[in-house]
């Protein structure tokens, strides 16, 4: 992966949605969440467990991707490998605009990359936008 793809990635990304969200304070992906959203991102949580019942960062809990209207730069995936297919698929289907998949630390589906490749998103696997963006001063 090079600096300079996710750099770009990041910078363009204004709206992202982060699959696999948790509404706990201590699960990683609340945390990088709430760290995207006082970045200034727009961070759409999705997951199906918590829709309609919370909201975070202003923002509804969506239960999939295909819930969200809005045009979406990224998607941000804390899912196990082996579920990020579907995932990548739903984003290609339903949020046409995207730009990129993102998958979190320990996330690697090679598969779901070509994907998401062929239907011309850029891809990040195995990374933390959390941990990326200082250590790209972004």
């Amino acid at each position: 992966m090079q600096d300079a793809q996710m750099a770009r990635i990041l910078s363009a990304a204004k709206i992202i949605a982060l699959v696999g969200w948790s509404p706990k304070p201590d699960r990683p992906s609340h945390r990088v969440a709430a760290y995207l959203a006082g970045r200034g991102y727009r961070v759409i949580p999705v997951n199906p467990a918590q829709v309609g019942v919370v909201t975070a960062w202003g923002e509804v809990v969506r239960a999939r991707l295909s819930d969200i209207s809005e045009q979406v730069d990224m998607v941000d995936i804390f899912r196990a490998p082996a579920e990020v297919g579907p995932v990548v698929a739903e984003a290609i289907a339903h949020l046409s605009g995207s730009r990129a998949i993102w998958m979190q630390l320990g996330v690697v589906n090679e598969a779901a990359a070509s994907a998401a490749r062929a239907a011309g998103l850029e891809v990040v696997m195995d990374r933390c936008p959390a941990i990326e963006i200082p250590r790209l001063g972004l």
